[in-house]
């Protein structure tokens, strides 16, 4: 379901748009495709930092932007590493194989859907819509996520994917609680 009518649109905004839409076909081509990890990284790097851009206007500084995208890398490759061990160690299905690679690059791009964010920093979005904005890309981000890991480990089962997330999202998320704590005091 590539798009090529649009002759402005390159392979990789058309790879995002394509992962935004939750098309399983494009996860699979980047968990393929080893050149995609650089990709998967600059998105990551610019959903973070749109998350950052968005939140601007709400009480937060420039620094704050920067911290946000280093929170955004750090997440990451952190659950990317969780979810990896997770799905191949613990919670795998007999087709199961993959590798941090694979995990890295289809993750990555589960981070498209939030670039939306950005336009939390417009001025008219007032304080409930922007924090509706946030939930939204949280919330398509997730199912992104789903989809992503999914389709890296080879499951044939969705439930199994989401239950594997959630696992890696609550380890990552302390992770990145305690070394914010820690970094803090």
């Amino acid at each position: 379901m590539t798009d090529t009518t649009n002759p402005t649109a390159t392979p990789y905004l058309l790879r995002i748009i394509r992962a935004a839409r939750l098309e399983s076909a494009v996860y699979e081509e980047v968990e393929a495709d080893r050149s995609a990890t650089w990709q998967a990284l600059g998105l990551v790097l610019l959903s973070g930092l749109a998350a950052g851009i968005g939140m601007l206007g709400h009480s937060n500084s420039v620094p704050f932007v920067l911290v946000n995208i280093v929170v955004a890398l750090l997440g990451w490759v952190i659950w990317a590493a969780m979810t990896y061990w997770i799905g191949t160690r613990i919670m795998p299905e007999p087709q199961t194989q993959s590798d941090m690679g694979e995990l890295l690059r289809t993750t990555g791009f589960a981070s498209g859907p939030g670039l939306i964010r950005v336009f939390g920093a417009l001025p008219d979005v007032i304080e409930p819509l922007h924090k509706l904005l946030y939930l939204i890309a949280s919330i398509w981000m997730l199912v992104a996520m789903v989809i992503a890991v999914r389709q890296a480990l080879d499951y044939s089962s969705t439930w199994r994917a989401v239950g594997v997330c959630l696992i890696g999202w609550t380890i990552q998320a302390v992770i990145l609680v305690v070394t914010i704590r820690a970094a803090a005091a």
